[in-house]
C-alpha cells in the first residue's frame, strides 16, 4: 500500500484529528486573550439548553439555548467582544457562525462553558 492509498483511505481519520486539533488550540487562544476580553467589556453567552444551564455554569455568563439564538440577537451587544460557550464547543461553534453572518464582529468560541471558570 502505498501513500496515495493510505490517504485514499484514512482521510476522514486525518480531517477528523484535525478538526479536534484546530478546536483544542482556538480554545486555548480564547482562553489566553480573556483578560483582555473581560477588560472591553465582552458578553459571556452559553448557548446549552436552559436545563443543562442550570445543572452548572461559569458566573458571569447568561444563557441563550443555540435554537433561541436567531429571535433573541438583540439581547448580544454588537458593540463589544462576545465569547460563546457550549458542553463541547460545536454549539457554540455554530452560533459563532450566525452571530458572524449576523454582522457580529468580535466573536470568540471558548468551547466549554467550564473553561470560564479559570
Amino acid at each position: 500500500m502505498n501513500f496515495p492509498d493510505i490517504f485514499q483511505n484514512y482521510w476522514p481519520l486525518l480531517a477528523l484529528g484535525l478538526w479536534f486539533a484546530y478546536k483544542s488550540w482556538n480554545s486555548k487562544r480564547v482562553v489566553a486573550m480573556l483578560p483582555e476580553l473581560k477588560k472591553n467589556g465582552a458578553t459571556f453567552v452559553d448557548v446549552r439548553s436552559a436545563a443543562e444551564f442550570a445543572s452548572a455554569n461559569a458566573p458571569g455568563t447568561i444563557n441563550i439555548p443555540l435554537q433561541e439564538l436567531g429571535r433573541r440577537l438583540g439581547e448580544i451587544p454588537k458593540s463589544s467582544p462576545v465569547v460563546l460557550c457550549c458542553a463541547s464547543g460545536t454549539r457554540s461553534g455554530m452560533a459563532k457562525l450566525m452571530l458572524r453572518k449576523n454582522g457580529y464582529l468580535n466573536v470568540h468560541n471558548i468551547g466549554t462553558w467550564s473553561k470560564l471558570l479559570g
